[in-house]
């Protein structure tokens, strides 16, 4: 029997949810086209639910050609109309195009010797006792209402990011992104996924 007892609340159910919550949510991510990936789709996720996201996932990595940013960045007006045209992702020309732009500023940065992963791990906003990097401790949120919108960090990633190209990269949606690309541990208190997460930080190897 599968027990969901103090689990997140949005975790439980619909089965998109559940997995998301138990595999990836908070899960650390050092890998470019994986933060490429989740950057792009909080952006798409704006106005939307997640769940919508999800649901559409494996259609925008088709469309999307895997998020590989040097292949996104190359698209031009014809994948903006293949893309307008394909009724399996969202069909929003400024979040297309956004997308576009995002995976443009990543190849900016590959070209510099950058990685989108150093950028975005610069503005983890407390290690605590799960990393090396100590700074301001956060207690454990017992409850969703806990939860932060945006916080100092995400407006800070979020102004280094447009300052790059990137768009669709509000302080909300770099929070969002920052919960889910594990630079935050936000599961709740009582969550079995909290302790795991907070070992995976703890071993992570920050870029």
């Amino acid at each position: 029997m599968v027990t969901t007892e103090g689990i997140c609340p949005w975790g439980v159910a619909p089965p998109e949810n559940r997995r998301y919550h138990d595999e990836e949510w908070g899960v650390p991510v050092v890998d470019d086209v994986a933060i490429l990936e989740k950057l792009c789709l909080e952006g798409f996720q704006s106005g939307l639910s997640w769940l919508t996201i999800l649901r559409k996932r494996d259609a925008f990595r088709r469309a999307f050609r895997g998020f590989a940013p040097e292949t996104v960045a190359a698209f031009g007006a014809r994948d903006v109309e293949r893309l307008l045209a394909d009724a399996s992702i969202v069909r929003h020309r400024g979040k297309i195009e956004a997308a576009i732009a995002n995976a443009r500023a990543v190849r900016a940065m590959h070209a510099r010797g950058e990685t989108l992963a150093a950028v975005v791990w610069r503005y983890e906003p407390d290690a605590g006792a799960a990393g090396p990097r100590g700074g301001r401790r956060r207690r454990a949120p017992r409850t969703l209402a806990e939860l932060p919108a945006s916080t100092p960090e995400s407006a800070a990633l979020s102004k280094e990011l447009r300052r790059r190209g990137f768009r669709f990269v509000g302080p909300t949606t770099a929070y969002a992104a920052m919960q889910s690309l594990g630079l935050v541990n936000d599961h709740l208190a009582p969550c079995p996924a909290r302790a795991r997460v907070d070992a995976l930080r703890a071993a992570l190897v920050r870029p």
